[in-house]
């Protein structure tokens, strides 16, 4: 357990907030990893502010496995903390920090259990790999993926581990990100043939979205999700200057996270066909260059379960793990984008998912523990019986 604190100490110290760079962390874990023999690449943001990092072990070809974490973590802005967020700090068993449990706990657990292995007796691939701008998007996974798969990489299975109190999540939602620009004209608002609000066009649109979310809830099912139907939800709006002036602009970003069976482009389709049909003649009948953009911000896979359970039985069988799990979760991972890979995949880490992103975030000590002992269970299996 002494390793794994020395290592989270570290790299929560690391303020790799989403909106910053990751690359001094991604320099410190390639150092570390490289030193235990690891194979590294890198791929980039295209800023190349930020790096995702893939590191292989044992030997080349088909088979493995691949340990999926991200270095960034949310902001701390305008939470009330008790300690710093970028210090760990200890009470009563619990550790405290930005990215305890969403996810650097996990990663000092690899680094802890693969500096302790005999990794010279690796008989099948053993992958990290590790991804920024998981928190904004899932932005960094794919292209990491694509490169790895480029440079011969096959692996059959991935365990992401994102905090789910060590039990195993089998399938997730997918998430669908979006921002809506009304472009209108101004005018004054006791004039309004001469120009189109566009906050008003917006208020008809977000009306729209809250009618396919209630359609939705209505034909929800029993389905193990909770909440068991597909979300829809408007999480921030811009638009105007005076309440006497028609609005020239607005834009709300919105989003929707889908049940895995349903198709992801439903939504948005339904709701270009509104805009479209509806809004949009409205808005141009004393504006006729006024017009409705919608903007793509993410869109992460759901991770869709497997009938034959092929990642389920294999991680199911390791110690640490805790039974009764196989389940499913409304928050998404980048389990969706390795399945989609072709990688069976499971979700299955230590922490709450309840303290991701709160003030005072923590994991526990005994979550740590189990993890180290899962960790250690697939580098036994990968290495095969001792002679």
């Amino acid at each position: 357990m002494a390793a794994v604190l020395d290592h989270l100490t570290r790299l929560v110290a690391y303020p790799t907030v989403s909106r910053d760079s990751n690359l001094d962390l991604v320099d410190w874990l390639e150092a570390r990893l490289r030193a235990l023999g690891g194979r590294a690449r890198r791929t980039f943001s295209d800023d190349r502010r930020k790096a995702n990092l893939w590191v292989a072990f044992g030997p080349e070809g088909p088979g493995g496995v691949v340990l999926s974490g991200h270095t960034d973590v949310v902001p701390v802005d305008g939470q009330n903390w008790t300690s710093d967020p970028f210090v760990l700090t200890e009470r009563e068993g619990r550790l405290y920090g930005r990215g305890t449990a969403d996810m650097k706990g996990f990663s000092a657990a690899i680094l802890a259990v693969l500096e302790r292995a005999d990794l010279d007796r690796l008989r099948q691939p053993l992958y990290v790999a590790l991804s920024y701008d998981e928190e904004v998007g899932c932005l960094g996974v794919d292209r990491m993926i694509d490169d790895a798969r480029a440079a011969g990489a096959q692996p059959e299975y991935a365990v992401i581990g994102e905090p789910t109190t060590m039990h195993i999540i089998r399938a997730h939602k997918s998430i669908n990100v979006f921002r809506t620009r009304i472009i209108g004209k101004a005018a004054h608002s006791s004039q309004p043939h001469r120009g189109a609000g566009a906050i008003l066009a917006a208020g008809r649109i977000i009306e729209r979205l809250y009618r396919i979310g209630e359609q939705k809830r209505a034909r929800a099912t029993d389905n193990g999700f909770e909440p068991p139907w597909t979300s829809v939800q408007v999480g921030l709006i811009r638009g105007g200057n005076a309440v006497n002036i028609l609005p020239a602009e607005c834009q709300f970003l919105w989003e929707y996270r889908a049940m895995p069976d349903e198709d992801p482009d439903e939504i948005l389709r339904q709701l270009d066909e509104f805009s479209d049909r509806e809004v949009l003649p409205a808005l141009r009948e004393f504006a006729p260059d006024a017009g409705i953009v919608i903007d793509t911000l993410a869109r992460v896979p759901p991770l869709m379960p497997d009938p034959a359970r092929r990642a389920e039985r294999w991680v199911g069988g390791l110690p640490g793990v805790r039974a009764g799990g196989s389940g499913e979760v409304s928050f998404a991972t980048e389990a969706g984008s390795f399945q989609r890979a072709g990688i069976h995949s499971v979700v299955c880490g230590p922490g709450s998912i309840d303290q991701a992103h709160q003030p005072d975030e923590f994991i526990e000590r005994t979550e740590l523990a189990r993890c180290e002992r899962m960790l250690e269970g697939i580098v036994e299996r990968l290495a095969g019986p001792r002679p």
